[in-house]
């Protein structure tokens, strides 16, 4: 990516998501700083509920450019995720032909005007003051087709269409990945992408999180509910709950009226914090032992 760099340290990365209540680590800025200095990918890993899709969010927000999103999943192939052809105008455009008794050729009907963009085409055919976040979310969930279809992509900010050619961005998207690490990635793909593992909070970032996601609870009932989470995730748990989940709780606390938390107080709103059948009777045992608290 050319021209002048979007952040002039990873101090400002920090500074400027937290004016859109995202809080990065030192760690994180970082990473986010040389991505988007470097004009590189950055594949951002980490467990389910820890921030990784909120942090392409809100660097979009704060750059105040696009945030193009490709979610994937099982099969997603290159018309759905690069481009697909307009059939109907194509199908207008040769009836049209037709009627003035002209023919179309094939490079006539396999132009650029009869594209129908997708998200990593759109990416490189932005147009705007700043480059575009493209957040190519949950890249684990795709098949390995897939990954191979963005080698180029990520390699050279371009995408080949065999009937045009090869099409490069004028500025490199900022291109974010996400994964859940639930299968393992190919290393061709990692060895494009800068990394950085965004790890569960502690305590006190909890805390601070809370404080600005929800608003008119009470201290105590933060500084308590930050601790308990923590312990809450030490559960043999399938789904431990993550920074989504510690928000929707204690938002349900507040709405049921809760201001201390009490055992009595935590048990009606635990769908908000676990979320399958098993990890509801585990901790659950878990309170009634006093083994969390």
């Amino acid at each position: 990516m050319s021209g002048a760099r979007l952040f002039d340290s990873p101090e400002q990365v920090t500074r400027d998501l937290d004016a859109v209540d995202y809080l990065a680590d030192e760690g994180l800025a970082t990473a986010l700083f040389l991505a988007t200095s470097m004009g590189m990918p950055i594949l951002l890993e980490g467990e389910p509920g820890v921030g990784k899709t909120s942090a392409a969010t809100a660097l979009a927000t704060v750059l105040d450019t696009d945030l193009i999103r490709l979610q994937c999943y099982e099969g997603l192939g290159a018309h759905d995720a690069l481009y697909e052809w307009n059939y109907q105008r194509q199908l207008l455009a040769i009836k049209m032909s037709e009627t003035r008794g002209h023919a179309l050729a094939d490079a006539d009907l396999y132009a650029p005007e009869y594209l129908s963009e997708r998200p990593l085409l759109a990416a490189i055919r932005h147009r705007g003051p700043r480059p575009p976040v493209l957040l190519i979310d949950e890249i684990d969930r795709a098949d390995d087709e897939f990954e191979a279809l963005l080698f180029e992509f990520l390699g050279e900010g371009a995408v080949t269409i065999p009937e045009i050619g090869t099409i490069r961005a004028e500025r490199r998207p900022l291109v974010v990945l996400t994964s859940n690490r639930s299968r393992e990635l190919h290393e061709a793909l990692r060895r494009r992408c800068l990394y950085h593992w965004i790890a569960y909070p502690g305590a006190a970032q909890v805390a601070a999180i809370l404080r600005r996601t929800v608003r008119g609870a009470p201290e105590s009932l933060i500084a308590d509910a930050s601790v308990f989470v923590g312990r809450v995730r030490g559960l043999d748990l399938d789904k431990p709950p993550g920074i989504a989940e510690a928000i929707d709780w204690v938002s349900a606390l507040i709405t049921l009226g809760v201001a201390e938390l009490v055992p009595a107080a935590v048990a009606p709103a635990l769908g908000t914090l676990v979320k399958t059948p098993d990890d509801r009777d585990t901790l659950v045992g878990a309170l009634e032992s006093g083994d969390v608290r």
